[in-house]
């Protein structure tokens, strides 16, 4: 039922060990063959590169967008992103050195002058990096299922985690799933010894003119969307984007028609003709555009034989039921190109609509806490907790830090005063990193695709807070100053249409094609979530009993993802 493919394997990346006295040895003990090492520290299963003295040592992943300009400022003839990474990180430092790198990467950086390791993250979080610490010793890997494979990382569950995922659907913050495991912020290096963290990067809300207008933002963001998109482009042959027909996908296909060297090919889904969906808006854009347009259809059958093999993909769970459409859509788009760009960023840099339950708590919410409430605004399993997880996790929960502990740095952060910029502040650090980035991430690279998120760019971000909050949302219209920007690009149906999202219709899956499978992972005996979920309360939503607000579809997606990962985390 949860089986992977014959033959499957997560591809392993960049793995390393500090602290040991014979780092080599400990490296390869855990499997991985030692690419660069010395008496303290040993790099392995990714690239390596040095600055020109040979100083600073970079292995990992390392795709900039600012190359031409870095090599005229530091007039220097290094071509590949990791050496200017490494010299960029000798003569300014890490963190000016990771600020002027525009781009996406997750690194471990030797720098022998100083007799440091430092572990390095892109500014938003396009790429991921974790660490564990086994004694003196600190492990380092860019995927969480080869840190798993190390002595670091045991196979108990943090309950932390696990509360923070049936609440949003993701694991957020430095947390992972493994209690041992966490994860390394976006825009911070971390440094040994000494277990320095330095947060070189971070959005603060910017100083807004209150009498500018708003074609006065728009103009402003525009060369900003235009050069993101187009830093994101090949040098040559085609280019695909994910189209769902809204507004964020559509801007950044209409970009790339513009400015790609090649063919653009356009990829959109759909669950079957008897479920909604939004095949009529990207046919639209699609013609408006002048793309090559690919529709597929992905049945629940179909989704559920490929869930075992996402989940093996994603590192922490994400119970998102868009995941393994875009693994499918990956593979569909790898047929046509190399490089894929998407619209993910518009809602949590330009203030969506899922914003608005919060605004309406703002303003009329003074019974519940604002982090009550943002979890609740999920509309996932938070206030189903106290039925759903058995009495003995809550047990062990009662002495763990409160769910809030998470969200109260985001909420009193004097930096960003307007409360829609904290919002979104939360957004991009945690759902943006965690959930949409990671995702990202680890789906279009295992379908061999260099995926970008061009509104994730960090000028992007930094632009939308400088932009007055009532030119994102304002009342019901969302993402103001965006649709102003581009109006010229799109058709008026796509401007003035609501947001929707993808409708994955979970809701009908779990009553028909999925039930039995559902019952007969959720509830075995063997279940691997036994020791979290209360029985009763699974099958009460199974059998679809006191479904007032028809939740129970998008809240079972999330046992059932979580009770895969937990099955396939033992083949890997």
């Amino acid at each position: 039922m949860c089986a992977l493919p014959a033959g499957f394997r997560v591809a392993s990346g960049l793995c390393g060990v500090y602290g040991s006295r014979d780092p080599a040895h400990a490296l390869r003990h855990a499997g991985v063959e030692p690419v660069w090492h010395n008496a303290e520290v040993a790099f392995g299963g990714a690239p390596v590169w040095t600055d020109t003295t040979g100083h600073v040592v970079v292995c990992g992943d390392v795709l900039l967008y600012n190359v031409a300009s870095l090599q005229a400022q530091l007039q220097c003839s290094a071509r590949a992103h990791g050496e200017i990474l490494a010299e960029l990180v000798r003569r300014y430092g890490v963190a000016e050195g990771a600020r002027q790198a525009r781009g996406m990467f997750a690194v471990a950086i030797w720098r022998e002058p100083e007799r440091e390791l430092v572990l390095l993250r892109d500014a938003v979080g396009a790429r991921t990096l974790y660490h564990a610490r086994q004694g003196s010793f600190c492990w380092f890997a860019d995927r969480l299922s080869v840190l798993r494979r190390t002595p670091a990382v045991s196979c108990a569950l943090s309950l932390t985690a696990l509360r923070h995922y049936l609440s949003c659907a993701f694991v957020p913050g430095e947390e992972t799933m493994w209690r041992d495991a966490q994860e390394l912020a976006p825009g911070t290096a971390y440094v040994f010894p000494g277990d320095r963290r330095i947060l070189y990067w971070e959005p603060v809300q910017g100083e807004w003119d209150p009498e500018a207008p708003l074609p006065f933002y728009a103009r402003c963001l525009r060369p900003l969307l235009e050069d993101a998109v187009q830093q994101c482009l090949p040098a040559s042959g085609p280019v695909g984007v994910y189209l769902s027909g809204g507004l964020d996908s559509s801007l950044v296909t209409a970009l790339a028609a513009r400015y790609a060297p090649g063919a653009v090919h356009t990829f959109a889904i759909h669950f079957g003709p008897e479920y909604p969906n939004e095949l009529e808006f990207s046919a639209l854009v699609a013609r408006h555009c002048g793309t090559e347009h690919h529709v597929l259809e992905l049945r629940a059958e179909v989704v559920r034989e490929h869930l075992p093999e996402t989940l093996a993909l994603l590192d922490d769970p994400i119970g998102d039921p868009l995941t393994t459409p875009n693994l499918l859509l990956g593979r569909a788009a790898f047929q046509e190109t190399s490089v894929v760009l998407n619209g993910e960023g518009g809602d949590p840099c330009f203030g969506g609509p899922k914003n608005q339950p919060m605004l309406l708590h703002a303003l009329y919410g003074a019974t519940q806490s604002e982090e009550d409430a943002y979890f609740r605004s999920y509309q996932k399993c938070y206030d189903d907790l106290p039925e759903l997880l058995t009495p003995e996790v809550q047990r062990a929960l009662r002495d763990a830090p409160p769910q809030s502990a998470l969200l109260e740095p985001f909420f009193s952060n004097p930096r960003m005063p307007a409360y829609l910029n904290r919002l979104m502040h939360i957004n991009v650090r945690l759902k943006g990193a965690d959930h949409i980035l990671t995702k990202v991430n680890n789906l279009t690279r295992a379908c061999g695709l260099v995926g970008h998120s061009p509104l994730f760019d960090p000028r992007i971000v930094e632009a939308s807070f400088a932009v007055p909050p009532a030119f994102k949302l304002s009342g019901a219209t969302e993402k103001v100053v965006l649709k102003a920007a581009v109006a010229d690009l799109l058709p008026q149906a796509i401007l003035a249409r609501p947001k929707s999202g993808m409708l994955v219709p979970v809701q009908g899956w779990f009553r028909r094609e999925l039930n039995s499978y559902a019952r007969a992972l959720l509830l075995d005996r063997r279940a691997r979530t036994r020791p979290y979920l209360n029985s009763d309360t699974v099958r009460q939503w199974l059998e679809y009993r006191g479904d007032v607000w028809s939740r129970y579809g998008v809240k079972l997606w999330l046992l059932l993802t979580l009770e895969v990962w937990l099955r396939v985390q033992e083949d890997l």
